[in-house]
């Protein structure tokens, strides 16, 4: 039996889908070939990629798309708390560019391929994962105990990993906030939105939550999207990543089939996404939970504090980029802690009072 994963924001600074009932299911075959349950949905060609609106080329058949994962895409409101989870998965529920929801059906005999951790990816569900790491946690290390009791992980909740995250947004509002003051982001932000209010659906516009889609933003030049502020390296960024997800090369469903691993190397590989704002989109609003990046210099802090060195002595060194604690400490020191490193990087955070409400409201 098959089981059923409803699938999903961060700052990062570095036939068609209308054919369809709004109650209608969307799957790809499963691995042995075969059509899911009759009483999981209509089955129909996945639409995920569908491109009869793009003005640009036919989306492009990317390595990870060819992954044999079940998709299911939904049009409802609703975002069931209790749902399937695990460390290397994609927790959150993804909107796709035409606004329905993407979520995946997993078996649960699938074998799941270890992370670089040589841990296999557990299923566990989305209002037991919390409580099941923070046990882990406290088992590694149990100094940990009294900073996880003073401090409520919200966004690996229940209700944490319920909340829909537009990954195209999300990915553009990160290169907007590059080198900027949160303030300055957000004012790009609205200016960016408001250059395309205009001509675009009254209903859809309206919305608060409105947001252009990539095939609104790859046509438009570089010298159009300056309007709202932007440099024009950050305008390329944004226009090179809108045809990317417009051809295919990017989609929710890569993002939720990818491994960890694959994660990374897909979008480190897109101009102005460096592996920290890669890194913070995958734990943030992917909501993966064994996440760990040693170039965060508030994570080297909380490590540094939490393994009793002297934070404000090394401060004042010129030790550079790893003043705080070695790279190689940073991954020895962490490495029991895996399968849920996002989680003990968030208290890494929390010994040092980092503020990561930017990041985690992007």
């Amino acid at each position: 039996m098959a089981l059923k994963r409803t699938l999903r924001s961060a700052r990062l600074s570095d036939a068609p889908v209308s054919h369809l009932a709004e109650d209608a299911v969307v799957h790809t075959p499963i691995k042995n070939g075969r059509n899911p349950p009759r009483h999981l949905g209509t089955v129909v060609k996945s639409t995920e990629n569908d491109t009869t609106d793009n003005p640009l080329t036919p989306p492009k058949k990317a390595k990870l798309q060819a992954k044999s994962v079940k998709l299911k895409t939904e049009v409802s409101n609703s975002i069931p708390l209790e749902r399937p989870a695990g460390p290397h998965s994609t927790n959150a529920p993804l909107k796709t560019p035409r606004g329905s929801r993407l979520i995946t059906d997993v078996p649960e005999t699938a074998d799941s391929s270890p992370s670089t951790t040589g841990i296999p990816r557990p299923i566990t569900s989305t209002s037991r994962i919390l409580d099941q790491a923070c046990a882990h946690l406290i088992k590694a290390d149990p100094r940990l105990q009294p900073l996880i009791e003073k401090h409520q992980c919200r966004l690996f909740s229940a209700e944490g990993l319920a909340e829909e995250v537009d990954p195209f947004q999300s990915l553009c509002s990160s290169i907007m906030a590059q080198q900027v003051s949160g303030a300055a982001a957000s004012s790009i932000k609205k200016k960016f939105i408001d250059l395309f209010r205009e001509g675009a659906d009254t209903t859809q516009s309206a919305s608060e939550s409105f947001f252009p889609s990539p095939t609104q933003i790859a046509p438009c030049e570089v010298s159009f999207l300056r309007g709202a502020g932007l440099s024009g390296r950050k305008a390329e960024y944004i226009k090179g990543l809108a045809k990317k997800f417009v051809n295919g090369e990017l989609t929710a469903a890569i993002l939720i089939s990818a491994s960890d691993e694959e994660i990374m190397e897909k979008l480190t590989a897109v101009r102005g996404l460096g592996l920290w704002s890669v890194q913070m989109f995958a734990c943030f609003a992917l909501k993966r939970i064994d996440i760990f990046s040693t170039g965060d210099l508030g994570v080297q802090r909380g490590m540094a504090a939490f393994m009793g060195k002297n934070v404000q002595k090394l401060k004042a060194n010129k030790g550079g980029k790893w003043k705080y604690m070695s790279e190689a400490d940073m991954l020895q020191h962490s490495a029991k802690f895996a399968p849920y490193r996002s989680l003990f990087m968030w208290y890494m955070w929390r010994i040092e009072d980092v503020d990561v409400a930017a990041i985690e409201n992007t």
